[in-house]
């Protein structure tokens, strides 16, 4: 929190969350490290913050590093067929199941792309045919 006799001084106050910290250095450090990403030159590769997933307002797609296969686990085989597009289908279409489970709320009052509908009705075929 902040000290309420202050409170008045400020103009906009920032949530980084519905959670307890030890103090302000980390909620600070956070803001900081998302503020100064949108510094041109900060990220390297320019393209990096055009392409954060949560630019569309989706969660992120999962993440996998070497080696292909760490406890009887696999890296799915499209993220190492190199063929680009369907890497990005399939990042896409893991955003929105990702958001869908773990954030509906992020989907309601959405303008979906064709793209979009037709990957969410995809999940849910995929998902009926689980059950």
């Amino acid at each position: 929190g902040i000290d309420n006799r202050v409170a008045d001084l400020i103009d906009e106050e920032i949530s980084i969350g519905d959670y307890v910290l030890t103090g302000g250095e980390l909620p600070a450090l956070v803001l900081i490290d998302a503020v100064v990403r949108l510094i041109p030159g900060v990220l390297g590769d320019e393209k990096s913050a055009e392409e954060e997933s949560f630019n569309s307002n989706l969660l992120e797609y999962p993440q996998y590093t070497r080696p292909r296969v760490y406890n009887e686990k696999s890296i799915p085989d499209v993220l190492m067929s190199g063929h680009h597009e369907n890497i990005r289908l399939w990042r896409k279409k893991q955003s929105l199941l990702n958001t869908l489970l773990k954030r509906p709320d992020l989907l309601l009052n959405r303008d979906y792309t064709e793209e979009e509908k037709k990957l969410l009705m995809e999940i849910l075929f995929d998902r009926e045919k689980e059950n």
